[in-house]
């Protein structure tokens, strides 16, 4: 059984052979991109208004010219491989920039129109971004804004992969090699239930520091969040274990943990504002200085944008000086 089965992956291997050159269009691209996102082809071309027969011609003449599959083929579906995944962030870079290209004739040939595509961490997008875009869209009625919320860390890779055109995140996860902007600033404060020891802490006149914080459970966000950097930051110059009980994916499921009695959590004053009422939680005051944060704006560099990039750019840049 094991010889047939390496047997049978052999000769898949040796049905590929790598093309002397690597000829495609963007549709193939759009195909590719679409069967990764989708799963299969059949909803790729659904999508993408083709007969499935054509999109499927052009997934394989695309393994074949890249000497590989590219894809698991499934009872029900189609899977990325290793190799697929890593050629699916090409995929997008080359469509992007096809597309930055229409934006730049559509600039030329309409005036000032076209897609800026924007990643930004979950802190901007709540406090920030609702007020800047609706700015945005008064001044430029015709840029349209594809607005994608990650971390802070997967903002810096989208912008240098090619795949954002602007990025916001908190200057102190990383010193990215990228033009940046200063942008706004936000503070954090610590939420617990209204009974918590901490609460009590505060409640009795003591500071909130960073040693008090660390002896006690805490919600985090995910790796690569600016907060969940800042905690190991704190651990590490304390010299402290870091109690990590439970990493969620947003605010209001750092909420819900808190108010569960999991856990306490970090989150900026103003969304814990927002989401979380201070009638039966505490919003305390951290004394750090890592409690006050920077957020930036970092963007390509200025020959490889668009005018619609460059004019968004400029109205945030603006935006930021004006709060400062």
């Amino acid at each position: 059984m094991g010889k047939n089965l390496a047997s049978h992956a052999s000769e898949e291997r040796n049905a590929y052979r790598i093309a002397p050159g690597i000829r495609f269009d963007l549709v193939t691209l759009r195909v590719f991109v679409a069967t990764a996102e989708l799963g299969g082809i059949t909803h790729a071309a659904a999508q993408l208004h083709l007969v499935p027969a054509a999109a499927s011609r052009r997934i394989r003449e695309l393994e074949e010219q890249l000497g590989m599959p590219l894809f698991v083929r499934l009872p029900h579906g189609m899977a990325l491989n290793d190799a697929g995944r890593a050629i699916l962030a090409h995929a997008r870079s080359i469509l992007h920039a096809a597309e930055r290209m229409q934006d730049d004739m559509q600039a030329f040939l309409q005036g000032n129109r076209g897609v800026v595509r924007i990643a930004a961490c979950t802190s901007a997008v709540l406090q920030f971004l609702t007020d800047d875009l609706r700015r945005s869209h008064q001044l430029y009625p015709n840029i349209h804004i594809d607005l994608h919320e990650m971390n802070s860390e997967s903002v810096i890779q989208a912008v240098q992969r090619g795949v954002a055109d602007i990025g916001i995140y908190e200057q102190s996860v990383s010193h990215a090699s990228l033009p940046l902007i200063p942008y706004r600033h936000d503070r954090l404060c610590v939420v617990t239930p209204i009974d918590h020891p901490l609460a009590e802490w505060v409640a009795s006149k003591q500071l909130l520091t960073a040693n008090e914080l660390l002896q006690h459970d805490l919600i985090g966000l995910t790796e690569g969040a600016s907060i969940s950097i800042m905690l190991t930051q704190l651990a590490r110059r304390l010299d402290k274990p870091l109690k990590m009980r439970i990493r969620v994916g947003s605010f209001d499921s750092m909420a819900a943990m808190i108010s569960c009695g999991i856990g306490i959590g970090l989150m900026p004053e103003s969304v814990a504002r927002q989401i979380i009422s201070t009638s039966e939680f505490a919003h305390l005051s951290l004394h750090d200085p890592l409690a006050e944060r920077q957020f930036v704006l970092c963007h390509q560099a200025h020959e490889a944008q668009s005018m619609a990039t460059e004019s968004i750019l400029t109205l945030l840049s603006h935006v930021s000086e004006a709060t400062h």
